[in-house]
């Protein structure tokens, strides 16, 4: 017999073989039909999976992240199982579930169509009709070589020849398709109710563009059509939101064909951009950060020093300079450190906290750009806070705290993930474990709750990372604290203790909005160009509806402006229902439109972008909402 602790604390005997589904058939005949995978002591695996030692044990359904991986990425075999029945010399790379969906890429001889699509998706259909069971097999690696070699897939003989000496193995086969592949996958291929093809696109073998060109078709199913139709829904309410097509309708930004990845501000972006920059500013001083700014070049000795030559070089971009290598910085954390070092401390300085709008360059490749998403240059709103080792929670809680207001101005939920050492890293396992209880200890005094990402902390720390939620319920990474051990280490950095002795201090990396541009567009997407009045470019316009009403609209834009409020003034001889569907379509949050009355009786009609008509007000009646709107942030 073997003891299984369950997900709710229970632990209950079974006998030694039992498989992960019978586990789950003799908890619940409802939880076996919804089970996607199993979780063994944190490893995710097949539901076929069997037992054979003490162990904790989480029955995965769609709803967990992990039970829709391996929902996707048998779905992603259905879908090679189809390509192949449709298309037999296409060859076979790789097809891994994604965060919305799942991919496979092919090596076929003409760009699939979406005729192609539409096919495959049918054939598709078939296969799950058949409902095929998923049957996982091992082979030595010469008989798994062979029998891909037989198969004419080269790219999975190219994978297995990668693979370890020591390494299993496996593949899995459904009717008369075989994969490579190391799992997990759902039981059966029944299971996959609705599926979508969603596009198809260019990828290079192994990411890189010395490897040949290969096609790449994307997708998304759910066990029931109800669950497809809502995705696809919110999937044409996002195309509507893209940060690109609003950019340019608003003409906030552009990004140009001299410098792809380099992104423009126009004069109504930059007014967004200082907004928040301005609020970044305000509430960092009130909270004892200091601001500084360092150099967007520096020499290739301090990224040496700072380890970025050796863990970070293919993101970077290079100059020579008087006959010495410099680096564009990717991070503005090194030039921190030499500010750092130009004084001695003592430990009476303490906790020293340090912010920088700093702008990054950071080498892309060009598949991967995507509008302010993913470009190649941007601010990010750094901070770093050096301290003493007994002031490590309390700065983690007042990070946490700070991004947590900053997300509440903008109505963001959120949910946190901790990353662990990376197997690319820096620094001892000692000092690893060190900062990632430190991180534990802070976000558990706070209450939070949060998973864990493993294996995914920066090369010289484990982090904390913020993932906030948008209106339709996509998630982004953005705010970040990062416990650091390593660069005080490189950068000799000390301080004067107590004891006046020199000592090593602690460090917090941390960014909040994350990279302003990237938060641009999120929040762009978000409320869909319908910026609150604080961020807004235009706040007002005022509109006139005959030409006797353009003295008073001057004199009340003066007025307005005056006071900090963002006006426009539409004097054309144009009729008011097209000025008004016009700044409406322009997401400006108030109109104002005078009329004779208007400029008889001293007044404004007040028509909100939001709430239609509100009726007639008094030029200081509608400065106090505005000015409030405005001073409360309100959303």
């Amino acid at each position: 017999m073997i003891n299984v602790k369950l997900k709710d604390g229970s632990v209950k005997g079974y006998p030694e073989g039992i498989t992960v589904l019978d586990i789950a058939r003799d908890i619940s005949p409802r939880l076996a039909r919804a089970a996607m995978a199993g979780e063994v002591d944190g490893d995710v695996t097949d539901l076929r999976a069997q037992l054979d030692r003490d162990c904790s044990l989480d029955i995965l359904t769609f709803d967990d992240k992990n039970g829709k991986k391996a929902f996707w990425h048998t779905s992603s075999h259905i879908m090679a199982q189809a390509v192949k029945r449709l298309f037999p010399e296409a060859k076979l790379a790789i097809g891994p579930s994604i965060d919305n969906g799942f991919y496979y890429d092919f090596d076929v001889e003409r760009p699939f169509s979406t005729d192609d699509l539409d096919a495959i998706e049918q054939e598709m259909a078939r296969i799950v009709k058949e409902d095929y069971k998923l049957e996982r097999f091992e082979l030595p690696r010469t008989e798994a070589i062979r029998l891909m070699e037989e198969m004419g897939e080269p790219y999975k003989v190219e994978l297995i020849n990668d693979l370890p000496e020591d390494a299993v193995i496996s593949f899995y086969k459904q009717g008369e398709f075989v994969d490579l592949c190391a799992g997990p996958h759902i039981m059966s291929t029944g299971a996959v109710k609705a599926v979508k093809l969603l596009s198809v696109a260019g990828a290079y073998w192994r990411g890189s563009e010395k490897n040949k060109m290969l096609q790449r078709i994307y997708g998304v199913s759910y066990p029931k059509k109800s669950e497809l139709d809502e995705y696809l829904a919110k999937l044409e309410e996002a195309k509507k939101r893209d940060h690109r097509k609003i950019g340019k309708a608003l003409d906030l930004f552009s990004i140009l064909e001299e410098g792809p990845g380099f992104p423009f501000f126009h004069p109504k972006g930059m007014i967004i951009r200082n907004e928040l920059e301005n609020f970044w500013r305000k509430e960092h001083t009130k909270r004892g950060y200091q601001e500084i700014k360092t150099p967007i070049i520096l020499n290739r000795d301090l990224w040496v020093r700072s380890g970025h030559w050796d863990h970070y070089q293919e993101n970077m971009y290079f100059t020579r300079i008087d006959d010495m290598d410099f680096a564009i910085k990717p991070m503005n954390c090194p030039g921190s450190m030499l500010l750092y070092k130009r004084r001695i401390h003592s430990y009476r300085d303490f906790p020293l906290r340090v912010g920088e709008l700093g702008l990054v360059h950071r080498h892309e490749l060009s598949g991967v750009l995507h509008g302010l998403m993913r470009v190649r240059c941007f601010t990010q709103d750094d901070a770093h806070i050096f301290m003493l080792p007994e002031q490590i929670k309390d700065e983690i809680i007042g990070v946490i705290e700070l991004i947590d207001y900053f997300y509440s101005i903008f109505g963001f939920k959120y949910h946190v993930e901790l990353s662990t050492k990376p197997e690319k890293a820096m620094g001892s396992d000692e000092d690893w474990d060190r900062a990632t209880n430190a991180l534990k200890e802070a976000l558990e005094e706070k209450n939070i709750k949060y998973v864990i990402n493993e294996g995914d902390g920066a090369f010289y720390g484990p982090k904390i990372d913020f993932h906030l939620e948008d209106c339709l319920g996509r998630t982004w990474q953005c705010g970040t604290i990062q416990l650091d051990f390593q660069m005080p280490e490189r950068f000799d950095l000390t301080y004067v203790g107590a004891d006046d002795e020199k000592h090593r201090p602690v460090m917090i990396h941390r960014v909040v909005f994350g990279s302003i541009e990237r938060f641009i567009a999120i929040l762009t997407e978000h409320f869909a160009g319908a910026f609150p009045v604080w961020l807004a470019p235009v706040q007002v316009r005022i509109m006139s509806i005959t030409d006797r009403s353009d003295e008073y609209i001057r004199e009340l834009a003066d007025n307005f402006e005056r006071f900090g409020i963002r006006v426009e003034t539409d004097l054309r001889n144009e009729k008011i229902g097209f000025k008004i569907r016009e700044a409406q379509m322009e997401k400006i949050p108030y109109m104002l439109i005078i009329g004779d009355k208007e400029v008889e009786n001293g007044t404004v009609a007040v028509r909100s972008r939001s709430a239609g008509d509100l009726g007639v007000m008094s030029p200081e009646g509608f400065k106090a909402r505005i000015l409030d709107e405005i001073a409360n942030k309100t959303i």
